[in-house]
C-alpha cells in the first residue's frame, strides 16, 4: 500500500529531525529547494501527503501527479494537496526554487470557503503554472518575504505569511494553468494502487460511531481528482474487476470481521458500514455470504 507521508515523515526525511511544533493544526514552514534536494538527500517518494505544498521549481523535472505526468523545463509554480499523491524526478543537474508546506487549518477562518474550492485544488484541476522571468522574480520575492518572516521574532509574523501565501494563490488564479499534463505509461497501475490505498485507509472500523464513507466509484473518483469513467477503466484493466466489485468485496470482508470479532449488534454494524437500514445490510450480506448476518455470527461463535 502507498503510505501517506505525514509532516513528521517529511521532517525526518529532509532534515533528520522533527520540530516540536509540527503537530500544531495551523503548522506552516518554508524552504529553499536546493537545501532539500540533490546529492545526499533522499528522493521524493510517490505518495499522498497530509499537508498542502506550493513549489516554485526551476530546472528540468518530471512530475507524477495522480495518474498524470508533467514535464517542466524552466520555471513553474505548482500546487499540491492532500487528496492527490505525487512525486517528481529531477532531470537537470541543478534545481533551485522554493516551497512552503502547511495544514489546511493554517487558513481556518481566514479565507472565504475552503482551499478545496480553488480551481487548482478541485478534482480535475491543473496544478501547474509556467512562469516567465518577470513572473519568476515576483513569486521569488514573495517566497523570500516568507523566509524573512519565518525566522523573525515578530509577534504577528504568521498573519503576514498567511497573506503572502494567499498572494501566491491569487497570483496563480490570474494566470492560465499549464495544459501539458499527460497520462503516464503506467497510469492504470498507479491509479489502481492509489485507489486501493484509499479504500484500505477506511478500515478497520474501531467503533460503531465510525462510518464507512466512500461507498461508490464516484466517491473515490472525486477523492482522487479523476473522472469516474477513467477510474473504472484503469481498475478494470489492471485487476479484471470493476471498482464496485472491489468496494463490495472489501465491505463484505469488514462485515464478516465485525460480526466475528465484536459484540456490536446488527444495527450498529449496519450503520458503521454505511447502510441506511439494517434490512439493506441483511440483503447485501446474504447476497455475498449466502447467509444472514445473525446466522453467520451464530455459526462463527459455535
Amino acid at each position: 500500500m502507498i503510505k501517506t507521508e505525514t509532516l513528521a515523515d517529511f521532517y525526518e526525511i529532509k532534515l533528520n529531525q522533527v520540530p516540536d511544533g509540527h503537530q500544531e493544526p495551523g503548522h506552516f514552514n518554508v524552504f529553499r529547494t536546493e537545501d532539500c534536494v540533490g546529492q545526499g538527500k533522499q528522493p521524493v517518494q510517490y505518495s499522498r501527503r497530509d499537508f498542502y505544498k506550493i513549489s516554485l521549481m526551476r530546472g528540468r523535472h518530471l512530475y507524477h501527479y495522480a495518474d498524470k505526468s508533467l514535464e517542466v523545463n524552466g520555471c513553474s509554480l505548482l500546487f499540491f494537496n492532500p487528496r492527490v499523491p505525487y512525486t517528481f524526478e529531477q532531470i537537470s543537474e541543478t534545481a533551485t526554487g522554493y516551497f512552503c508546506i502547511f495544514k489546511e487549518d493554517f487558513f481556518a477562518t481566514h479565507i472565504r470557503g475552503h482551499l478545496t474550492d480553488l480551481p487548482m485544488y478541485q478534482p480535475g484541476g491543473k496544478p501547474a503554472f509556467v512562469l516567465n522571468a518577470q513572473q519568476d522574480d515576483h513569486v521569488s520575492a514573495i517566497f523570500n518575504k516568507m523566509l524573512d518572516e519565518i525566522g523573525s521574532d515578530y509577534r504577528f509574523k504568521y498573519d503576514l505569511i498567511r497573506n503572502y501565501t494567499l498572494e501566491l494563490l491569487h497570483y496563480a488564479l490570474k494566470m492560465e494553468p499549464s495544459n501539458s499534463l499527460y497520462e503516464h505509461t503506467d497510469a492504470n497501475s498507479r491509479l489502481t494502487a492509489v485507489f486501493t490505498e484509499l479504500l484500505e485507509r477506511q478500515f478497520p472500523l474501531d467503533s460503531p460511531a465510525q462510518q464507512f464513507k466512500l461507498r461508490s466509484a464516484k466517491d473515490f473518483a472525486n477523492q482522487l481528482a479523476v473522472h469516474v469513467n477513467h477510474l473504472n477503466r484503469a481498475i478494470k484493466t489492471t485487476t479484471g474487476k470493476t471498482t464496485t466489485e472491489h468496494i463490495m468485496e472489501r465491505l463484505a470482508a469488514e462485515a464478516r470481521a465485525l460480526l466475528k470479532h465484536t459484540d456490536w449488534n446488527i444495527s450498529e454494524i449496519s450503520y458503521s458500514l454505511g447502510f441506511e437500514e439494517p434490512a439493506h445490510f441483511n440483503h447485501f450480506f446474504k447476497k455475498t455470504a449466502r447467509t444472514t448476518p445473525s446466522a453467520f455470527r451464530a455459526m462463527e461463535s459455535a
